[in-house]
């Protein structure tokens, strides 16, 4: 069913992409925006500490919050030292806490180091001729006549939306649903919980995941379809070359992921959740 679904969409836009009124559409408007003056060429090597940690992060977080909304019996519980009445919670469910708020820091160095490097002006919108261009950039990755493509220097305009989408509006959303639901938020706030009712945050939760699983699916399977080795240099190498170099470094990075996911166990999570609290049955 997918598949006809595809055939269907990609026959359809490049039927679209031979009339003239879209050709000229196309030609006035090729996919990408123009940058403003200044703006950074290339991409530095802390992005692609940040793009690692970013993804690293990430991963375990939808397993283990995946984990926490379809296990029957938690496999151990811990309670933290602090507060007149700490609260038992699963320790599955502190380990999804525990990386979001990794991931919260390092999302706002990530956000912090782009607007001081100027970074921000390749994924935040600066002109509103990036509809258009995305538009134009989505029937040309339809057609299978995709895009020329450089992101060493700029991104095409539907990446650009992609990218100030995930950054802006559902990291967001995702760390403000899920401090809802958490032990942090203030109990005694009843105005508070009133205004931002607690079912409301499980509505936003749980499709933000959904979010972020389709967006880690595509940008991986674009990354790979346009010019593997180049765009792996791109994010992990430093460099706009094309050579293994960043496939190592990205092959390395998948092996510390698979080491993490097999590790985000009871056995190896006890002993660091004992540091902050106490583990029990």
């Amino acid at each position: 069913m997918l598949l006809a679904l595809m055939a269907v969409v990609v026959l359809a836009a490049r039927w679209l992409v031979t009339l003239e009124s879209v050709q000229g559409f196309i030609s006035e408007y090729p996919g990408e925006s123009h940058l403003p003056e200044g703006a950074p060429v290339g991409l530095p090597g802390w992005l692609g500490w940040q793009h690692f940690f970013n993804a690293f992060f990430m991963v375990l977080i939808i397993r283990s919050g995946w984990q926490v909304r379809t296990q029957r019996k938690p496999p151990a519980s811990w309670t933290p030292r602090w507060g007149k009445n700490p609260k038992k919670i699963s320790i599955t469910l502190w380990l999804h806490q525990s990386l979001d708020l990794l991931w919260l820091v390092n999302g706002a160095l990530f956000v912090v180091l782009l607007a001081f490097t100027g970074q921000w002006m390749r994924v935040v919108p600066t002109s509103w001729d990036v509809f258009p261009n995305a538009l134009s950039a989505a029937l040309q990755y339809a057609s299978l006549d995709w895009p020329t493509e450089n992101g060493w220097v700029n991104y095409n305009s539907l990446q650009v939306l992609a990218y100030f989408v995930t950054i802006f509006v559902a990291a967001p959303l995702a760390a403000a649903s899920g401090f809802r639901m958490s032990d942090l938020w203030p109990s005694k706030a009843k105005r508070l919980s009133a205004a931002y009712p607690i079912e409301v945050a499980r509505a936003i939760h749980l499709p933000v995941m959904f979010y972020f699983v389709g967006f880690i699916i595509v940008h991986v399977a674009l990354v790979l379809s346009t010019g593997a080795l180049r765009n792996l240099n791109h994010m992990y190498g430093g460099q706009d070359a094309v050579n293994w170099f960043g496939f190592w470094v990205f092959f390395v990075s998948l092996l510390v992921m698979a080491g993490a996911w097999f590790a985000a166990r009871p056995l190896i999570l006890a002993p660091i959740a004992s540091l902050f609290g106490k583990v029990g049955r």
